[in-house]
C-alpha cells in the first residue's frame, strides 16, 4: 500500500487463520442447497456467502425451470444487485425506457431502488446473482409514467 492509498477498514494481516477459514465459502452443484426464492418459476441455489459474510452479501444461482412469467414492475430494497449470466439470456426493461438483454458471459449492476421488469428469459437461463446486503427486499410498483402513457397495463404481478 502506498501513501496515496487510504487504509481500508479490513484486516491487513492474517491474525487468526481459523477465523478466516470459517469465513471461506466453497460451493459445488452437489453441496449448494436449493433454497426458496422470490419467483416460483426459478430454482435457487445458495452458495454459502450469506453465512460467510454475516449477512453483508448474498450469492446464489438462479436457474430457469422451463416456464417464465414477467415479474411485473418492481424494485429492490438493497444497496446493489449484480448479475452475471452463465447460460442463456434475460430481457429487462428499466424505468428510463432502456431495454437490455443480458446474455451468457455478460453482467449487469442494478442499484437498489431502480424500477425494472424482467420481460423474458431463455429456456436454459442460469445466472449468478449477488446482492449487498444479503437480505434484499422486493417491492412491486406501478409501471413508470412513460410506460402507462404508452398504454402498458397497470402492474398486476407481485
Amino acid at each position: 500500500m502506498d501513501s496515496t492509498t487510504e487504509k481500508a477498514d479490513f484486516p491487513t494481516a492474517v491474525s487468526d487463520t481459523a477465523d478466516l477459514m470459517a469465513k471461506l465459502a466453497y460451493a459445488t452443484p452437489e453441496t449448494a442447497p436449493l433454497v426458496p426464492g422470490r419467483r416460483t418459476f426459478f430454482k435457487y441455489r445458495d452458495l454459502g456467502v450469506t453465512d460467510a459474510t454475516n449477512g453483508r452479501m448474498r450469492a446464489q444461482l438462479t436457474i430457469a425451470t422451463g416456464e417464465m412469467q414477467q415479474t411485473g414492475w418492481h424494485y429492490h430494497l438493497c444497496e446493489s444487485q449484480f448479475i452475471f449470466t452463465l447460460r442463456g439470456w434475460v430481457d429487462l426493461v428499466f424505468e428510463d425506457g432502456r431495454h437490455i438483454r443480458v446474455s451468457a458471459g455478460e453482467s449487469l449492476h442494478i442499484p437498489g431502488g431502480l424500477k425494472h421488469n424482467e420481460l423474458a428469459i431463455s429456456e436454459d437461463f442460469e445466472l449468478l446473482e449477488v446482492s449487498v446486503p444479503a437480505k434484499m427486499g422486493t417491492v412491486a410498483c406501478e409501471p413508470p409514467e412513460r410506460f402507462v402513457a404508452q398504454g402498458q397495463l397497470r402492474n398486476d404481478r407481485h
